[in-house]
C-alpha cells in the first residue's frame, strides 16, 4: 500500500501497536470531563515512549496534553491517534513546533469524523449487517448472527487499520482537502442516503402488521379490512409504527419503554382479535 511503503519498520511497528491497543479505548471511561482519555492515551503510549524516550519532561508533557476529553467514533478513531503519533514525532524533534496544536487539532476532528463515522458504520454498514442477518436469523439459520458479525466486524477492523497508517503519513491536510474539494458533503450525503434506503428497506420486509378483521355480508364473503388497508397503501401500518417508534426517540424516550410499548401493544392487538 501507498500510504505504508515509507513508514520505517520502527514507525510500523508503533503504529500496529497503536492499531491494536485502541479495540481498549471504550473500554475505558473517566467520567463526563475526560470521557476516553484513558484509552487513548494507552492507544498512543508505545508513540510516546519511543519519541520521548530521552527526554522525561517532554514525555510527561505529551502525557498531560492527552488526558483532556476524547469521544470519536471507534471505527475512525485510529486516523487521529496516527495523526497524534506523527505530530507527537515532530514534536520531539523541532522545537520550534507549536505543541498546542496537537490537542487543538485532535479536539477540531472529532465531530467531522464522529459524522462521518457515525453515517457509514451505524447508519449503513450496521443496518445492512442486521438486515441480512435478521432475516436469516428469522428462517432458523445459524448464519444470521454469524454474517451479522463478519459482515459489520471485517470492514471495521480494516478501517482501523489503514485509517491508523493514513493519519500517520497524510497528517492533518488529509480532512482540510476533503472539505474543501467538497467530498466530505458529498460523503455524508451519500452515506445518509443510503442509510434510509436500507431503514426502508427494512421496514417493509421485517415490520409486519395483518389485520384478521373483516365486515360480514350477507349472502356474500366478508370484506377483509387487511385488502383495503392493502389498496391505500401498502405497508402503511408498519410504516406508521416505524414512524411513531422514531418520533418517540427523537422526544428522547427510552428504547425500553418503546419496546415494551409495542409489545403490550401486540398482545392487546391479539387478545382483541384484530390482529
Amino acid at each position: 500500500m501507498k500510504m505504508t511503503k515509507n513508514v520505517t519498520p520502527e514507525d510500523r511497528k508503533i503504529l500496529n501497536s497503536i492499531f491494536w491497543r485502541s479495540f481498549t479505548v471504550f473500554a475505558s471511561r473517566a467520567g463526563a470531563t475526560k470521557a476516553h482519555a484513558p484509552g487513548f492515551m494507552y492507544s498512543v503510549m508505545p508513540a510516546l515512549n519511543r519519541y520521548y524516550k530521552d527526554d522525561p519532561e517532554g514525555h510527561k508533557e505529551a502525557m498531560q496534553r492527552h488526558t483532556t476529553w476524547y469521544n470519536i467514533t471507534q471505527n475512525v478513531g485510529t486516523f487521529v491517534m496516527g495523526l497524534v503519533a506523527s505530530m507527537e514525532k515532530k514534536n520531539a524533534s523541532d522545537p520550534n513546533f507549536d505543541e498546542a496544536s496537537i490537542v487543538a487539532l485532535k479536539t477540531s476532528l472529532m465531530g467531522p469524523l464522529s459524522g462521518i463515522g457515525d453515517s457509514i458504520f451505524w447508519g449503513v454498514l450496521r443496518v445492512i449487517a442486521a438486515g441480512i442477518g435478521i432475516s436469516l436469523a428469522a428462517q432458523g439459520s445459524v448464519l444470521g448472527p454469524i454474517l451479522f458479525l463478519l459482515i459489520y466486524n471485517i470492514p471495521s477492523i480494516l478501517t482501523r487499520y489503514y485509517l491508523t497508517y493514513m493519519g500517520f503519513t497524510l497528517g492533518d491536510t488529509f480532512i482540510t482537502d476533503m472539505y474543501e474539494s467538497g467530498s466530505m458533503q458529498l460523503l455524508n450525503k451519500a452515506a445518509s442516503t443510503l442509510g434510509l434506503m436500507m431503514i426502508g428497506c427494512m421496514t417493509a420486509s421485517m415490520v409486519k402488521f395483518q389485520s384478521v378483521l373483516s365486515i360480514p355480508i350477507k349472502g356474500a364473503k366478508p370484506i377483509l379490512i387487511q385488502s383495503y388497508l392493502d389498496q391505500l397503501w401498502q405497508g402503511l401500518v408498519p410504516l406508521a409504527v416505524t414512524l411513531g417508534c422514531y418520533w418517540l426517540l427523537s422526544k428522547k424516550v427510552n428504547v425500553n419503554w418503546i419496546l415494551l410499548g409495542v409489545l403490550v401493544l401486540a398482545i392487546a392487538l391479539g387478545l382483541l382479535g384484530i390482529v
